[in-house]
This record gives C-alpha cells, structure tokens and sequence, in this order.
C-alpha cells in the first residue's frame, strides 16, 4: 500500500484513489490483532533453523581442520591470553633478577645474551603461528564475504521485480509516475562486474598523487 501511495500523484481521480486506500489501510489497522502464537513458533523455529546449520557447518569445518592448524589454533589461543603474560612475567623477571645478582646466586647468563636469544626465536615461532591462525581466519572471512555477496545479490534481483511488479500496477492505473524513466534503470538487475570497473576507475581518478622528488 505504501508503495502505491508513493507513486499517486495530485491529478483529478487521484484524491479519490489516496482516500480510498488510506481509508483501507485505516481499517486493517483497526483489526489488526496480535500474532498468533503459532505464527511467531513458526519464526522461533526458523531461527532455531538457522543457528543449527551455521553451527553445522562450523563443526565441519572444524572436522576438516589440518593438525598444523589446530596447533597453530591452540598455540595462538594461549599466546593471547593473561596467563601466558604471567609465565613470561615471572619466567623473565626471575631470569634478570637471578643474573643481576641480587639474588646471591652466581648468574649464568650476566650480559643477557642468551635471554635475548631466547625472546627472539619465541618471537619468530610465535609470529608464525599467529600468520597460520589469520591466513584460515582469512580465508573463513572471505567465504562468509562471498556468501553476503551472494545474498545481496539475491535481494537486489527480487527487489528489481518488485519494481517491475509495482510499476505494471501504476501503469494499469494510469499514474503518471510509472513513466519516470529512473524507473528504467531501477528495473534492471546490478551487473556486479560493472560496478566494480567503475569503483576502479573512480578510485584510479582520485588517486593521490606521490610527491614528485626535488
């Protein structure tokens, strides 16, 4: 009904339709009544549906994980939490502490070198494993990128033929406003590839330009 209000236009004829419709929108809205619970147990259960195949699809996902990622999973998850700053915390000062001889104990490492060896190749190992757990982490956003696409997509084609639809009412109508030619262009589907070619070239035309050398 909004959409056919939308496109009503000031002309003789065309108050009597608005009225006429306004006025049946009115008594819906006067009978309109709760949702039955059937209605709305229908809705849960769609949800239900839902969140059962995501979380499906993730246990498989996790099913097909390589040994290599679960360690690097595993690996990540405890480089990241506070128990493992609190290991290197007291694993570090104690180290310092014992070679600083304030201890009283004989150092064994005085100029530190084998700590910093020790902090360098933990570095390097833990760089990598954190670069396994973002390459999957990755590629997962990707594919969930893709899907969004793909539903985005999907609405943008339904939505095109519900401007088709609304636009063939208008017309039976005789209403004006079917003939706006924007409407021409809203009827038709988002060739995708033609919008990314034009973000490209827009994002070529507005590129900043590098500081020429002196």
């Amino acid at each position: 009904m909004a959409a056919a209000i939308i496109l009503i236009n000031p002309e003789p004829g065309a108050y009597l339709f608005s009225y006429t419709v306004s006025k049946i929108t009115y008594m819906k809205t006067q009978n309109t009544k709760p949702l039955p619970a059937n209605t709305n147990a229908h809705m849960a259960q769609i949800v239900e549906r839902n969140i059962e195949a995501l979380l499906k699809r993730k246990k498989e996902e996790d099913k097909h994980k390589t040994t290599e990622g679960r360690i690097a999973d595993v690996v990540t998850r405890f480089t990241g939490s506070m128990a493992f700053v609190y290991i290197h915390l007291c694993l570090f000062g104690f180290w310092i502490l014992w070679n600083s001889g304030v201890l009283g104990f004989k150092p064994f490492d005085p100029s530190f070198v084998v700590l910093a060896m020790f902090a360098s190749v933990e570095a390097i190992f833990l760089s990598t494993f954190v670069l396994i757990s973002q390459n999957r982490m990755a590629a997962q956003a990707d594919k969930r990128a893709d899907l969004d696409l793909q539903v985005s997509l999907l609405a943008e084609h339904e939505v095109t033929h519900l401007i088709i639809l609304v636009r063939a009412i208008a017309q039976k109508m005789d209403i004006r406003e079917a003939a706006d030619p924007e409407i021409d262009e809203l009827a038709k589907d988002v060739q995708p590839e033609n919008v990314l070619n034009t973000m490209e070239q827009y994002q070529e035309k507005f590129k900043p330009e590098s500081p020429k050398e002196a």
